[in-house]
Formats: C-alpha cells, structure tokens, sequence
C-alpha cells in the first residue's frame, strides 16, 4: 500500500502500548539526547537485574563479594535470566518501533529508544563471572559509555543493520553496538582494570 492511499495519521488508532515501550515509558520523549535517556534505562535494568541475583544468591556470598561455591548452579541461572531478559526486550521492542514507525510515518523515529535499551542490556552480558558477582560501579559506567560511543559510531554490520526494514532494523544496530561494548568490557576485566 502506498502512502497516498494510507489514512492520515490522526486518522489511525494511537498504539499506545507500542509508544510506551517503543519510548521507554516516555524517556523518547525528552527534548535532548533520548538515546542517551534510553541507555541510561538499560543501565538501571542491567544493574537491578544484578541486584535482584546478589539478593537471591546472598546466603552463598561471602563478606568479599566471593560466592562460598563458585560451581553451584546460580551463575547459569544468572545468565539464563540475563539473557531472557535480553531476548524479551528486543522481541518486544521489535514489535513496539515497527507499530511506531508506521504509526508515524517516518523511518527510526528519534522518540523510539527501546533499541538502546535492549543495547545496553547486551553490553552487559556476561559482566558478573563464577569467580565473584560483585558487580563495580565502574563496570557499568563503563559499559555505559562503550554502548554509546559504539552505537554513535556504528561499526560493521551496524551501519549496514539500519537498512533492514521496520523494527528489526531500528533494533539492530543497537544489539551489535551492544555486542562491541560487551567484548570491550570482557576485555577490560580479562586484564584485570
């Protein structure tokens, strides 16, 4: 269908579900750096999801951040929850900038910040370890600021990912920027900064 033969957009029914996820409950609608707004909410779900397995696991952590069994089964538990988390946002966000864009009309719309959420949340994948599951507040400044600068910058594939059509490609690049700033934070800890 082309757009001449499409309704106005005051016409169509507002998805409001889709606009409230697709901003990150309105965190797209800030004047100045949404995207920024919408990293800064993958930082917070990031680390309450840390939190929330710290708590559940605190019986098992010792007074220095070491768990008393670094084999026991919390860490893939951990990691099965990190990852749904991260599959849940994206499919969603998917779905909520696709109805976006269209309700719109306009490619990637600015407002939508769902894509540097579910980014965010990849670049820290895998951040809390076996070894110990303190997790440094300099880690997710860190992972904070690498998100950013790869999702500014767009490296191969993500430059090319914004060409796939409708929400995939709104998403896309932001999961490969994601992917970046989690090598570049395993990195990091690999050598011990």
């Amino acid at each position: 269908m082309n757009s001449a033969a499409r309704p106005p957009a005051a016409e169509v029914k507002k998805p409001r579900t889709a606009l409230a996820i697709a901003t990150a409950l309105g965190l797209g609608y800030l004047p100045k750096v949404p995207g920024t707004f919408g990293s800064l909410a993958g930082v917070a779900l990031g680390w309450a999801a840390m939190t929330i397995s710290r708590l559940q696991f605190a019986p098992r952590i010792g007074a220095t951040g070491e768990l008393s069994n670094p084999a026991s089964s919390w860490w893939i538990n951990f990691a099965i929850n990190e990852f749904a988390m991260i599959v849940i946002v994206s499919f969603i966000g998917v779905w909520a900038a696709d109805r976006t864009e269209k309700y719109m009309r306009r490619e990637d719309p600015q407002i939508v910040v769902i894509d540097e959420v579910a980014g965010q949340l990849i670049a820290y994948m895998g951040l809390a370890t076996p070894r110990t599951f303190a997790v440094n507040w300099k880690y997710l400044l860190l992972g904070f600021i690498l998100f950013r600068v790869f999702d500014i910058w767009k490296p191969f594939p993500a430059r090319q990912a914004e060409s796939l059509h409708g929400g995939l490609g709104i998403m896309a690049d932001d999961w490969i920027a994601g992917i970046y700033a989690a090598l570049g934070l395993w990195i990091v800890r690999a050598l011990g900064m």
